[in-house]
């Protein structure tokens, strides 16, 4: 009709075309760029973020020094060169588990209720959440680092490429549990809840693993637990890169599980962020 109409008098004002919104990319940016700015407004939850890796740095690197003169432990490696990658994975697994609680917040205080009114893709709202949590995890793997380095003289024999390799595998692990956690949280919608399960799921991957003490130091029914602990076999891959090592198999494994559970996990999670709140 209003073709017809704009054939028969052409100096007609045209109807507004309907806005579709920016594209994919653009909103991916836009939403990063927005929880970003809320570690330069509000640095308190950068500064708390750092403390959390920090504190368990301190604690495990003085109370279990002695586990370096145990027969099992790795020969010519100090327990902080033993320590500081597991301690990288645990960390970007941490960050992850903030991203399923941040998201619960958002849907909490009506901010996904305003996206769902845009024309926007809400997936996008998921992703920008991923990048911005693996964003805060590498300023906080970085700045381990250099405490670490500066405080009790980490300095492994991988040198600076092995521990750039040993981040960006962390941080990629830290991505793909980022999208297990959103995926629990989408489904679950009650903050309180995702911190239990969370929390339920954080502490027997890192201490029912080789993060502490190598596998072989561990009672005997704990080390089946920790060989099928997929978290070992990403400290494993973190501490050959590190200690400049092979580490070919156990990072393509570590890789690759990690991309598989991403899109899966991805997937479910955004099912279940279409649901009607």
């Amino acid at each position: 009709m209003a073709r017809a109409l704009a054939q028969e008098h052409p100096g007609a004002a045209q109807p507004p075309a309907q806005w579709t919104g920016a594209g994919i990319g653009t909103q991916i940016a836009v939403l990063t760029g927005k929880s970003l700015r809320k570690l330069v407004t509000d640095p308190k939850l950068l500064i708390f973020s750092v403390l959390q890796p920090l504190v368990l740095l301190l604690l495990f690197g003085q109370v279990f020094t002695s586990v370096a003169t145990t027969p099992h432990f790795p020969d010519g490696v100090g327990y902080i060169e033993f320590l500081v990658p597991a301690i990288l994975v645990t960390t970007s697994m941490q960050s992850a588990l903030m991203s399923g609680v941040g998201l619960n917040e958002d849907i909490k205080n009506g901010v996904v209720a305003r996206f769902r009114s845009m024309p926007i893709w809400l997936g996008s709202v998921l992703v920008a959440r991923s990048v911005f949590d693996v964003a805060r995890a590498a300023v906080r793997l970085l700045v381990l680092l250099v405490l670490a380095t500066v405080l009790f003289g980490f300095s492994p024999a991988g040198g600076v490429p092995g521990v750039l390799a040993a981040v960006v595998l962390a941080l990629l692990i830290g991505f793909a549990l980022a999208w297990i956690f959103m995926a629990i949280a989408c489904w679950l919608r009650n903050a309180e809840a995702m911190q239990g399960v969370g929390f339920l799921v954080m502490f027997p991957l890192m201490f029912a693993s080789n993060a502490l003490v190598p596998t072989a130091g561990l009672p005997g029914w704990l080390q089946v637990i920790a060989r099928a602990n997929p978290m070992s076999y990403g400290i494993d891959a973190s501490r050959h890169l590190m200690w400049g090592q092979p580490a070919g198999t156990s990072v393509l494994a570590s890789v690759g599980t990690s991309a598989v559970l991403a899109v899966v996990a991805a997937v479910v999670a955004e099912r279940g962020f279409r649901r009607p709140q």
